[in-house]
């Protein structure tokens, strides 16, 4: 296929680019296609905004960018929160700047002070004699269709499926993340630890699921402090040692192919799906007894160890949001361009939860999840290599064979073995679903 033709002229060239087990190297590196993403795919599908622990008071507010664009998600006066586009309606400023803040009742636009209510209405614009007559004089801030599930904040900026239609029973990890608290919900703790990955945003997505790697990536790191513990505890007499909980968070990576085979890995609809159907690295962390007690009292013992013995690995609710319920951590994907990504990690509160469970997901972010991960920079220098060796000649495709079966593409809901690349195959089966005009 000849390199930069246009794809938004040509449906049926778009569409071309995805086949069923496997996908032209453009929709990685064409910025073209990455365009086509955020007025189609980005637009169409419910993107994660933030979460409704973020903004508890009216006047509380946060920004974000949802396929390109700048928005705004804020409590209004009446303790509902609604989500806004950040422009203000007269010259096209952004309203707010801030990442975070408390507006009080109103936006005030610091260009030339249109001000309007946190429900995005129009209040006053100076000297407003000069203005009647015209449309701008009834507009305000756009309001984006929005839905909040267990405090889980979507948007979605164009038409498309609806909120229930398009997530379907894969919100059960939602469900299982605010489960695990005694309380049932949830609450941010802390800030985001943000950074920049040189990458297309869908390298990152499709590598949560992609067990295929942290046995030879993460060889160096989790390998290492593996093979570091083990040398210490050879020849030790006396009691067994308790393992540290950094080991006990790296050292999963470094589990064999069997491990991650036998995990599972199971796809939904809509591109989303998650790993770690039967077991997951999270399984062997030590317990926590007046956790587990805190849960037995909160739900019965029974529905305490349904809750507790569901220990997914990564979800990934298509394209934006991957949640790790089993340690009370997300990560968020926002495309800047073609090549590059900005990934935030956040951490959770579980309320009613002892203080222990806050310490290791704090923990688990950091070595694995932050800007200063050695697990994490693993990857990082992958997505890299793969974003710069797209542009080698020779070979225009990238393979998604792995445990290919026909069968799968008329299957809404699918089981497989954990180191199958169909969720994938899956991610991209949705991609052009939503990528046509």
């Amino acid at each position: 296929m000849e390199r930069g033709r246009r794809y938004r002229d040509d449906p049926e060239a778009l569409a071309g680019l995805v086949a069923d087990d496997r996908v032209h190297r453009d929709v990685y590196v064409d910025p073209e296609v990455f365009q086509l993403e955020m007025e189609r795919l980005w637009s169409r599908t419910w993107i994660y905004v933030g979460h409704a622990s973020q903004v508890p008071q009216p006047g509380d507010f946060i920004t974000a960018d949802i396929a390109a664009k700048p928005v705004i998600m804020v409590r209004h006066t009446d303790g509902k929160v609604r989500v806004l586009m950040n422009r203000c309606a007269h010259k096209g400023t952004k309203v707010v700047y801030d990442v975070a803040g408390n507006t009080g009742k109103t936006f005030r636009c610091p260009y030339h002070a249109w001000t309007y209510r946190t429900d995005g209405t129009l209040l006053n614009i100076p000297l407003k004699s000069g203005y009647e007559g015209t449309k701008l004089e009834a507009q305000g801030l756009t309001p984006i269709t929005h839905e909040a599930y267990r405090g889980f904040v979507f948007a979605r900026l164009a038409d498309g499926p609806g909120f229930g239609e398009y997530f379907g029973d894969s919100l059960s990890s939602i469900d299982n993340l605010a489960d695990r608290s005694p309380e049932g919900e949830l609450e941010l703790a802390g800030g985001c630890l943000r950074y920049l990955h040189n990458c297309n945003w869908k390298m990152f997505v499709e590598n949560l699921n992609d067990t295929m790697h942290p046995m030879i990536v993460h060889a160096s790191s989790a390998g290492t402090a593996k093979k570091l513990w083990d040398e210490m505890l050879k020849g030790r007499e006396g009691p067994p040692a308790d393992k540290p909980m950094a080991i006990e968070q790296y050292a999963p990576f470094a589990n064999d192919y069997k491990f991650f085979d036998d995990m599972g890995v199971r796809v939904y609809p809509h591109g989303h799906g998650f790993s770690g159907v039967n077991f997951s690295i999270h399984s062997s962390y030590s317990s926590i007894p007046e956790y587990e007690e805190a849960m037995k009292k909160a739900y019965g013992e029974e529905r305490a160890r349904q809750i507790l013995g569901t220990v997914r690995h990564n979800t990934v609710y298509y394209p934006s949001l991957t949640i790790k319920g089993a340690i009370q951590s997300i990560r968020v994907a926002r495309p800047l361009a073609a090549d590059k990504t900005v990934i935030e990690s956040w951490t959770f509160r579980l309320k009613g939860a002892p203080a222990k469970l806050l310490e290791r997901t704090v923990m688990y972010n950091r070595l694995i999840n932050s800007p200063m991960s050695v697990v994490g920079h693993d990857d990082l220098h992958c997505y890299r290599s793969a974003q710069e060796g797209l542009a080698a000649s020779g070979n225009e495709w990238v393979s998604l064979h792995r445990n290919f079966d026909p069968a799968e593409l008329s299957a809404e809901e699918r089981t497989c073995n954990g180191t199958s690349e169909i969720s994938m195959r899956n991610q991209f089966r949705a991609w052009r679903e939503f990528m046509a005009p």
